[in-house]
């Protein structure tokens, strides 16, 4: 995505994203029946109407002042405000009756889209306008990728809707993929690049920065992410059922409420969680529940968890979650390690079809191997889209950490120890967030979204 404020043509392409993305978030909101858009699809999250209202709502608090615009429906720019992150306290209890009617939150969408639309284009020809001292370009991408990631997490959340309360969408053909032959990676001891330098003159949000190095000792990683075969064998070896796998310190301790070691034991025992949210039973077999589909488990689509269950398997199979470090050097480094680092794992070219399933390409996840052309300079495959991937690294800031002023609380709120980073993407992550310094994050014990991971050896 260029991102350079200086270019020519740059400021209007920015409009133009903006754009593109409304229509990505209008064409998921479309997969939803009518008579569907006031469920609550995950218990910790809004009604879906609150998502078709938020993401206008976040667009104009964002850019009103900035535009000199003045509010035309206040009350729904407070309504729609807030999201909702699944941390801790009670669950939402709000009735669909409260909500405004699917019309009204409409035609709020539109009056606000007409207003900015006029306006943003002038702005941005008179290089004047910004905000806290951050360009109106700036302020636009963060309106864009805000958007597109609720265009990612809003895919997680209607994937646990009923099936027969979405619109089925045309299914891609499968991918024929040869036999995987799963192996560890060795990689070489080195240094890596973690963050943006502020001199870049690029887009990024304010986890990114600043840039510095890491040096990292030799380690080992999956060539592939795991894979549902290969966490089928967990479960058939009784993982879910062994203690000492979901203790901090591989303890067999009493698992009380206060047994700080046994925080994810104690998790998955008070919420029942025996298998991956996104697998089922039927009779002897499993099946796996896509957008809009239940289908045989597909054993070499990567296992989509959350990182307690991530953490279990790998100390079943005696490895570890690799540190964002880690993930990062086998992802950009190169073999000559001459301190120059890929943008993509594949090299420095734009992401394309022909390197991985991201930038909405799919609905659903393909076997691991299905794109040898998108592997790092190591050799590590699928490093990019086809699902996030978890790391043992809590999510904080890195040196020189400056909050946006203008959204104080998008990451500096979640650097609580309890959130953890997640590199790559999904089939559902945009094109514009598979740059290298971008950092995605959640809780440990969130089962529903597109995240598998790989293993490390050290």
């Amino acid at each position: 995505m260029p991102t350079s404020y200086t270019e020519a043509g740059v400021r209007h392409e920015l409009i133009e994203q903006l754009s593109r993305a409304r229509q990505q978030t209008d064409d998921l909101f479309a997969i939803v029946n009518a008579d569907s858009l006031y469920e609550r699809p995950i218990a910790e999250r809004h009604r879906i109407v609150f998502y078709i209202g938020h993401l206008e709502a976040f667009d104009w608090n964002l850019l009103q002042a900035v535009l000199g615009l003045k509010a035309f429906q206040p009350e729904f720019d407070r309504l729609f405000a807030f999201g909702i992150d699944p941390v801790g306290g009670g669950l939402p209890t709000d009735q669909a009756s409260q909500w405004p009617s699917i019309v009204a939150v409409h035609d709020y969408v539109r009056k606000i889209r007409s207003v900015l639309d006029q306006k943003l284009p002038e702005a941005l020809d008179s290089s004047g306008a910004g905000r806290d001292g951050f360009p109106l370009a700036t302020l636009l991408n963060v309106a864009t990728e805000h958007r597109l990631m609720h265009a990612e997490t809003l895919a997680y959340m209607l994937h646990q809707l009923p099936l027969d309360r979405k619109v089925r969408q045309p299914k891609p053909a499968d991918l024929v993929t040869p036999p995987v032959d799963h192996r560890s990676i060795e990689i070489s001891a080195g240094s890596v690049t973690l963050g943006l330098s502020r001199s870049s003159n690029s887009f990024g949000w304010d986890n990114e920065f600043a840039a510095h190095n890491v040096d990292i000792p030799a380690f080992a990683i999956d060539r592939y992410k795991v894979t549902n075969r290969q966490y089928l064998e967990f479960i058939e070896a009784g993982g879910y059922e062994s203690r000492s796998l979901w203790s901090a310190d591989g303890s067999e301790t009493d698992g009380t409420d206060t047994d700080v070691t046994n925080h994810d034991w104690n998790w998955k025992s008070q919420q029942g969680v025996s298998q991956p949210a996104f697998w089922k039973h039927d009779g002897n077999r499993w099946l796996y529940r896509t957008m809009f589909h239940d289908v045989p488990l597909p054993l070499d689509w990567p296992v989509y968890v959350s990182q307690a269950e991530a953490k279990a398997y790998a100390k079943w199979a005696g490895k570890s979650l690799p540190t964002e470090a880690e993930w990062q050097r086998a992802a950009s480094s190169t073999l000559n390690d001459n301190g120059k680092e890929q943008h993509y794992p594949w090299g420095n070219e734009a992401p394309s079809s022909e390197f991985g399933n991201f930038d909405f390409a799919r609905w659903n996840p393909v076997p691991v191997n299905a794109f040898p052309a998108g592997q790092s300079a190591f050799g590590v495959q699928g490093m990019l889209g086809n699902g996030w991937e978890w790391t043992s690294t809590e999510f904080a800031s890195f040196p020189g950490f400056e909050p946006f002023p203008f959204y104080r609380g998008y990451s500096a709120d979640f650097f609580d120890g309890k959130h953890f980073v997640m590199k790559g993407g999904s089939a559902r992550t945009a094109g514009c967030m598979l740059r290298p310094t971008f950092r995605n994050w959640f809780q440990a014990h969130y089962q529903f979204i597109y995240t598998g991971f790989r293993c490390v050896s050290r």
